[in-house]
């Protein structure tokens, strides 16, 4: 196959978090870091939160990659796990309505349902400060946390990549923009982390907003949802199944505790397809 200068792209969104989806199974190309930074541009380029690469695997029906819009690859993406099924679903790159998918940290399997929205298994949380990575001498269901001279209390959690969950009194208030990059780029998080800002409106039901590592905030997190629910599970305060209501929709989680994995429910729409020029952003 020979390699492309014109690629042919879908965007997508998943409560709101944006996506663009490439087909790198019937299409031979290569995006370097600036190129994607360029094609994330909301202005001058596609505009998206993520990047996502469709690509064959020798373990599952297909391969999972993920870039941020500042072009650093991730392991994970729920809302965009769940944008890919539908993807290879509109594109006839299989029949199945489950698949299963190679990602970076396991294999994921997204399913779509009856009534047009679409479940994906993510897989258990970690725990363990070196699987998130975080510096702490044991895992614990909160930590303290300094930031610029005050003390916040975060939970610390895994669901493919690394999650900071703090309990808000309210969302709409929450220093979102000033405390997310800080903690993002954390010292205690030796490959950065999501900061998460959680309202608990009753056991089964939260609000959330996410400043995601590369990205900034997003209208709405997938994994960043699964975190804050699993947080709130371990500290006493949410029962499964919990309704997250983000900026850009709805989503549903549902974790039974310990190793058992944690199920996300959400939409994923396809909002336009188009092609670009490689060479006009080189």
């Amino acid at each position: 196959m020979q390699m492309t200068k014109m690629i042919k792209f879908t965007k997508m969104q998943g409560a709101g978090n944006d996506f663009m989806v490439i087909d790198g199974i019937t299409q031979k190309f290569s995006l370097t870091a600036m190129q994607i930074q360029k094609l994330a541009h909301r202005q001058f380029g596609i505009g998206f939160d993520q990047l996502l690469l469709v690509e064959p695997s020798n373990m599952a029906d297909f391969k999972y990659r993920i870039f941020n819009a500042d072009g650093s690859e991730v392991a994970q993406c729920g809302n965009g796990a769940r944008c890919f099924v539908r993807f290879v679903s509109e594109q006839r790159l299989t029949n199945k309505s489950e698949i299963s998918v190679e990602t970076a940290s396991g294999i994921i399997t997204p399913k779509l349902e009856d009534d047009g929205m679409v479940t994906v298994n993510m897989g258990p949380p970690k725990f363990s400060p070196h699987e998130i990575p975080f510096i702490a001498d044991n895992a614990a269901p909160s930590y303290s946390l300094e930031v610029d001279g005050q003390i916040l209390q975060i939970s610390a959690v895994s669901m493919g990549n690394p999650h900071a969950v703090q309990l808000v009194d309210d969302i709409e208030k929450a220093p979102v923009t000033a405390l997310g990059s800080k903690i993002e780029h954390h010292p205690r998080f030796p490959e950065r982390v999501n900061a998460g800002f959680m309202q608990i409106i009753h056991p089964q039901h939260i609000k959330l907003r996410v400043f995601e590592r590369g990205s900034g905030e997003t209208l709405a997190c997938g994994t960043g949802a699964c975190a804050a629910v699993v947080a709130g599970i371990q500290l006493g305060k949410l029962s499964s199944p919990v309704t997250v209501s983000a900026r850009g929709g709805e989503l549903r989680i549902t974790w039974l505790g310990g190793t058992s994995p944690v199920m996300m429910t959400g939409p994923a729409r396809t909002v336009f397809t188009g092609e670009v020029d490689l060479e006009s952003i080189s």
